[in-house]
């Protein structure tokens, strides 16, 4: 009877999984979709110059990051209901984003405005991505108490990454609906300012975000500048879907073997291979940029693209973990340290993204030209070798600095559940 509880218990826990995979599933596509493809519509497709497209990204990106601390504020002060505190912000806000994202990837039949149209609905994205994504991300600590199953939750909407927007409002709503099972219940709430103060005091958490900020940065300039480069400094125009495509197969495959890997050898360790695999194949495609080397590159940068987008989501519960022991008095702030990860990390992008994009209006970038000049080459291999690398290097210098190991993850989780 014991072992047919247990089968059931784990039965339970893989559904719930799952309902949360299909849930983020939408967004992990958009944000593919708007990472790799974006630049090059905006540019080619939609014909708008390479000044307004990087005005178009730049201050998308920052809007964005704004409005990630500010949905994090209204959702710490949001009241339970329900269906919980989490799930109204994402239900209510998914027709709205579906809408936003359709009329983005539409060219309008007037040209004078479409920098104002494109600016106006990128931002909107922006807005509603965000209200979906904090609250969706904060979701992932009140899963389980288990910092196993939640490193298991993290990795599974990566895995499910295919279109279901019709279907992952409903699904979401399956997600059991828990409390905070570690704070008191009966002491004084801290102010979302003295939470905020203590949360940007929190080592760990300033560590891990300034690291993964400049890992991003240098992930996001790969990403955004690969098809351009692809089409007009390698000459693999006819090749660049199927290498695009080759990135996100093996991201998604490699998505278990870095599961396995940090529970294997430590979040940290993972970290560090994962990140460091994509250096060496970036350099090899700027100087050998032929067709084989391209998927090569593209099945490393898969690997890499995987570890980023798993390993800081898997780590920041630790973090939070860590800050409940350090304060235990401070809960439900949860929000903060999802929403200012994303907002720094977001703020970062933009910036990179509109002075990459700036660069090539600088290089003299042709729009709708089947074949650009030699400074527009040479940029886009800076952008996509030279930067990326350094941005990297520091990320993981600064990432050495993160205390969180393996025997201090261990060493928490014993005194959260006493805690408990």
């Amino acid at each position: 009877a014991k072992r047919g509880k247990d089968k059931g218990r784990c039965d339970h826990r893989i559904m719930h999984k799952l309902c949360f995979a299909i849930g983020g599933a939408p967004k992990e596509v958009a944000a593919s979709a708007t990472g790799f493809f974006l630049q090059i519509y905006l540019l080619d497709v939609a014909q708008i110059n390479a000044f307004q497209a990087s005005m178009v990204l730049f201050i998308g990106k920052v809007w964005g990051a704004v409005t990630d601390p500010v949905v994090g504020f209204f959702i710490t002060k949001s009241k339970w209901t329900r269906i919980g505190r989490l799930m109204p912000w994402m239900v209510g806000c998914t027709p709205f984003l579906v809408i936003s994202y359709f009329y983005l990837w539409y060219v309008p039949p007037f040209s004078g405005s479409r920098f104002i149209w494109y600016l106006g609905f990128y931002c909107l994205y922006q807005t509603l991505i965000t209200c979906f994504h904090v609250p969706y991300s904060a979701l992932t600590m009140f899963l389980s108490t288990d910092q196993k199953e939640r490193d298991s939750a993290t990795a599974y909407p990566n895995l499910s990454a295919f279109p279901c927007w019709v279907l992952f409002d409903i699904l979401l709503i399956l997600i059991p609906r828990v409390s905070d099972p570690y704070a008191p219940k009966t002491e004084k709430q801290v102010s979302f300012q003295q939470a905020f103060v203590l949360v940007m005091r929190h080592g760990p958490y300033l560590s891990l975000t300034a690291a993964f900020l400049f890992i991003t940065v240098a992930i996001q300039l790969i990403q955004s500048n690969f098809v351009l480069f692809c089409t007009y400094a390698a000459d693999l125009r006819d090749h660049f879907q199927n290498i695009v495509l080759t990135i996100l197969v093996s991201a998604v495959i490699s998505i278990p073997l870095w599961q396995w890997f940090l529970q294997r050898f430590g979040k940290k360790t993972a970290a560090f291979c994962g990140i460091t695999w994509i250096l060496p194949f970036t350099l090899m495609l700027v100087f050998i940029p032929n067709v084989i080397v391209a998927y090569v590159v593209a099945v490393s940068s898969g690997l890499t693209v995987a570890a980023s987008l798993l390993l800081p989501w898997s780590m920041l519960p630790d973090v939070v973990d860590d800050f409940r022991l350090a304060n235990p008095y401070c809960k439900g702030h949860e929000a903060i340290f999802y929403s200012f990860y994303v907002f720094f990390t977001k703020f970062a992008s933009g910036i990179s993204l509109g002075v990459s994009t700036l660069c090539l209006e600088f290089a003299g970038y042709d729009t709708g030209a089947c074949k650009q000049p030699p400074p527009v080459v040479y940029t886009l291999k800076l952008l996509i070798g030279a930067a990326p690398v350094a941005f990297i290097v520091t990320g993981l210098m600064i990432l050495l600095l993160y205390p969180i190991t393996e025997d201090v993850r261990l060493r928490n989780k014993v005194c959260l559940e006493e805690l408990r």
